[in-house]
């Protein structure tokens, strides 16, 4: 019941009160002066219906302001949004049930309390100062205005909302009403907008970068072939010409060739893979290849003050795998190691390989920086790169290419400090990953 009731019914009982006794006085008043009783019969019939209608029609008021504080209390709890009445001391009046189920609490937890619970720092610890400052000086702030905020749930979470703040009135006394608008669902929305449309800039990034890619194998095939023909008949020309060549000019001259070679092979196996085209997997010694390619990543290191050293378990047999991916893979992973430890205090790289249960596992720890918390969420997505002329393409890449032979590569901190980079090549591959 609430107050505005009770006293509509003690005020009822008082003019009642106040009828009878008056009706009562006047009877016998006119009883003493006339010593008859019609007169006063009259008096006491006329003051009952007077109380009777008075009696009737307060009865009436209070059931009219009872249905409409009712109605007032339906509407209030069946809005949509959260609304919550407090008074100048900032002590909540009203809590609805919106307000119940956007914060967590029930209404009884939070009528009595300061508002500010239900707001995270730093509006926690002002709220009480605005509320002062407007009491005293009529400048508003948030009053009479709508923004966006933040609240917190019962869980202390943190959530946005939309805020409200108007004054009222009642009964002479003075308050303030909020209404606020869980904005959760719009944010979670828009984020996912702004997601979708960075996943479509990207997709039409790696389509043109396909469709460029049998241009650029075209291109770059075409002056590696000129390299590696004027190299062979350089060498060829050296051998017939009967002049004192030491063998190292002749073994240089017949590693770069081969490794022209290879790189048209790179070329070609990349561009196969845009195209998802038919991976060329054959029995390989996965050690052997690790050697080949940290061989060709590390050229220069050594001038650069890096360690470079290899544990390679020599009891690894023969795995299926597409050689030349696998060493593009291995390449991108330990340039990327040389390159950060160039800067570092301590240059280490430690080149590792060992068996798993079902397969072969390649390790490559370096003794660097590590890697940033904002940028190890997106490591492996294209077109990020930590590098500042880096294109963010490799790593990407190289996992793809793991992913293809139903592998998995992934990074982690270095005890020791630096990174560790590792991928898994399973002994066994499905028919499927082969025709990635």
């Amino acid at each position: 019941m609430t107050r505005p009731f009770i006293m509509a019914r003690w005020l009822e009982v008082f003019v009642i009160a106040t009828l009878a006794i008056s009706g009562l006085a006047l009877s016998f008043a006119i009883f003493e002066i006339t010593d008859e009783w019609q007169g006063p019969a009259i008096v006491l019939v006329i003051t009952l219906v007077l109380v009777m209608a008075v009696g009737f029609s307060y009865r009436e008021a209070i059931r009219a302001q009872r249905q409409s504080g009712e109605r007032f209390r339906a509407v209030i709890d069946n809005a949509h949004d959260a609304i919550i009445a407090i008074d100048t001391q900032g002590r909540v009046e009203m809590f609805n049930r919106a307000a119940e189920r956007i914060f967590g609490y029930a209404a009884a937890e939070v009528i009595g309390r300061n508002v500010n619970m239900l707001m995270p720092q730093p509006y926690h610890g002002e709220h009480d100062g605005y509320l002062r400052n407007y009491i005293t000086t009529g400048k508003a702030k948030i009053i009479g205005t709508g923004r966006e905020v933040e609240a917190r749930h019962k869980d202390g979470t943190v959530f946005p909302i939309d805020l409200s703040i108007g004054e009222m009135r009642s009964s002479g006394q003075r308050g303030f009403i909020g209404v606020i608008r869980d904005t959760t669902e719009r944010h979670h929305s828009a984020r996912q907008v702004r997601e979708l449309t960075a996943e479509l800039v990207h997709i039409s990034r790696l389509s043109a970068m396909g469709e460029l890619s049998s241009s650029l194998a075209h291109e770059l095939n075409q002056p590696l072939t000129a390299i590696m023909n004027y190299t062979e008949a350089a060498r060829q020309m050296l051998e017939i010409s009967g002049l004192a060549v030491p063998s190292k000019v002749s073994e240089f001259l017949g590693k770069t060739v081969s490794q022209a070679e290879r790189a048209g092979q790179i070329i070609r196996r990349l561009r196969n893979f845009v195209e998802k085209g038919t991976a060329e997997r054959s029995q390989e010694e996965l050690n052997r290849i690790i050697i080949e390619a940290s061989n060709l990543a590390t050229v220069g290191a050594r001038i650069d003050g890096i360690k470079v050293q290899f544990d390679l378990d020599e009891t690894l047999p023969p795995i299926s795998i597409d050689k030349v991916q696998i060493q593009q893979v291995v390449v991108n992973l330990v340039r990327n190691a040389v390159e950060v430890l160039r800067d570092a205090e301590r240059r280490e790289l430690l080149i590792q390989t060992s068996g798993y249960h079902g397969g072969q596992e390649v390790a490559v720890r370096d003794t660097g920086p590590g890697i940033a918390p904002g940028i190890a969420d997106k490591l492996f997505t294209a077109f990020v790169s930590t590098k500042k002329d880096g294109m963010g393409i490799g790593l990407s890449i190289s996992r793809s290419i793991i992913a293809a032979h139903n592998g998995h590569l992934w990074a982690e901190p270095n005890p020791g400090g630096g990174s560790i980079f590792k991928f898994r090549l399973p002994a066994h591959v499905s028919g499927d990953a082969v025709n990635e």
